[in-house]
């Protein structure tokens, strides 16, 4: 990696929730280190350092409500979000500003650590019903039968119905309790089949795989022609860059020019692996642009505009087609690569399934080692080579194809009867489609509608992969 790349790796990753670690390079200090004192990391101080770092690195200066008293909220999230309201009101910062904690981050950074489930739920806000839109092999709830189409019907002895119309999704996600290693919850669930048992599931530190061993990277047949499928279930884990790599080289020994880009989780995560993922497709773009980076003028203490070249990979390939197949938890890194190849494929790239979440922006970490606080600034804004970004209403928004289908979560991802694999296999023969309308929108079956279940008080891991529990 260049002198160069490492510095806007440093800028991006830090803007999708990945900072620190991302190629050795120092990240952007905002606080002292040592042992703290309780006035040090009272409520009071916290929050009067956190204005301090918005007023000199925020994107949007002028949408700061800094006439908001600070006592008035009970915790630094919850002023942080009073901060932002005039940019969260204009669509450009939705909750995309947080607080988290430093050592939570790093270690999910660096080996993909976690704790709990293991699954990515979904909440059909029609019926009442939640089902496991994918599951981590790694994780417990998958050795207790828990996967993809997973009907959960209690929890602890209550109905899900139950539950969710007591109190919304909020009050479902937390009955499922902390995400602390040792917490049990006992399931009673239905398998797409139709058979149903009770289980207990304990929660338990894992490894988040970023590729699924069973369906993650594939070869598909599509009527003689080779295409590439990559199902990346985020960008945060610093492993997927070698994973990427293995998948990738594999494209190119069979011949592979055509791919698809399975993003319909994936919130995001380390830029530097958005940008290696760029380069292992873009073989025939060496030297030319990626992503540029621009900051707010005059640039904060540290930060500059910058641009993001195509570099060499011995394992890439000249990808001619790409699907990428996207949901209303498609955000960030994701939306960074989809939005670097429109400029050069036209319409021989498409979005396919519904619109994803409308993220251009990003953050960066400043950090207070003494109080274990990492804020999540939003800092910049990424535009491709034709100097396109501005999608904040999502990617259908400056697509120049899209497709609508449906998340099958019935099926398993990356089967060619899956409806969204299915339709992105269709565009690369050249078959017609209908396109994505509307703003972004979640995940769709029928005629429910699943939206990625969040956390109500949300671990490191829960904001950057949308439904994780």
């Amino acid at each position: 990696m260049t002198v160069a790349r490492a510095s806007l790796s440093l800028l991006l990753a830090c803007a999708l929730v990945a900072c620190g670690s991302d190629s050795g390079a120092p990240r952007i200090g905002g606080g002292g280190s040592g042992t703290s004192t309780p006035s040090q990391c009272s409520l009071a101080n916290r929050k009067a350092w956190v204005l301090d770092q918005l007023q000199e690195f925020y994107l949007f200066p002028g949408l700061l409500n800094t006439s908001v008293d600070p006592a008035s909220f009970a915790t630094v999230q919850d002023y942080i979000n009073a901060l932002v309201a005039p940019a969260r009101a204009q669509g450009r910062d939705r909750f995309f500003t947080y607080i988290t904690s430093i050592r939570e981050e790093q270690e999910l950074i660096n080996s993909g650590s976690s704790a709990g489930f293991g699954i990515r739920l979904g909440y059909d806000t029609v019926n009442g019903r939640v089902f496991v839109l994918e599951a981590f092999e790694n994780g417990p709830a998958f050795q207790q039968g828990f996967d993809r189409g997973t009907q959960i019907l209690s929890v602890n002895g209550v109905d899900t119905a139950t539950l969710l119309a007591n109190g919304g999704p909020g009050n479902f996600s937390d009955a499922l309790g902390t995400s602390a290693p040792g917490v049990n919850r006992t399931f009673r669930i239905r398998q797409p089949g139709g058979t149903e048992s009770t289980v207990s599931v304990t929660k338990t530190e894992y490894r988040l795989d970023p590729i699924s061993d069973r369906y993650g990277a594939q070869v598909i047949d599509n009527n003689g022609t080779q295409v590439g499928y990559i199902n990346l279930r985020t960008f945060i884990v610093e492993d997927a860059g070698p994973q990427l790599r293995a998948a990738v080289n594999t494209f190119r020994q069979q011949g592979v020019t055509e791919v698809i880009l399975d993003f319909r989780y994936n919130g995001g995560g380390l830029v530097s692996v958005a940008e290696l993922l760029g380069d292992l497709l873009a073989r025939d773009k060496v030297g030319q642009v990626f992503s540029r980076t621009l900051v707010r003028q005059p640039p904060p203490p540290g930060l500059s505009n910058s641009t993001e070249l195509f570099e060499s990979q011995p394992e890439a390939i000249a990808a001619t087609k790409i699907a990428l197949i996207g949901t209303g938890a498609t955000a960030s890194a994701s939306e960074l690569v989809g939005n670097a190849f429109i400029p050069y494929l036209g319409n021989d790239t498409a979005l396919v399934g519904s619109n994803t979440f409308g993220k251009p922006v990003g953050q960066i970490a400043r950090d207070r080692e003494l109080c274990d606080d990492r804020l999540r600034v939003v800092a910049f804004r990424t535009v491709n080579a034709a100097g396109g970004g501005d999608y904040y209403d999502g990617l259908a928004s400056v697509y120049p194809q899209t497709c609508a289908a449906e998340d099958d979560f019935l099926d398993p991802m990356g089967s060619p009867g899956e409806q969204s694999t299915a339709t992105a296999l269709s565009f690369l023969r050249g078959g017609s489609c209908n396109p994505i309308n509307g703003k972004p929108e979640g995940v769709k079956q029928q005629a429910a509608r699943l939206e990625a279940l969040e956390a109500t008080t949300p671990s490191a891991a829960q904001y950057r992969i949308p439904g994780l529990f």
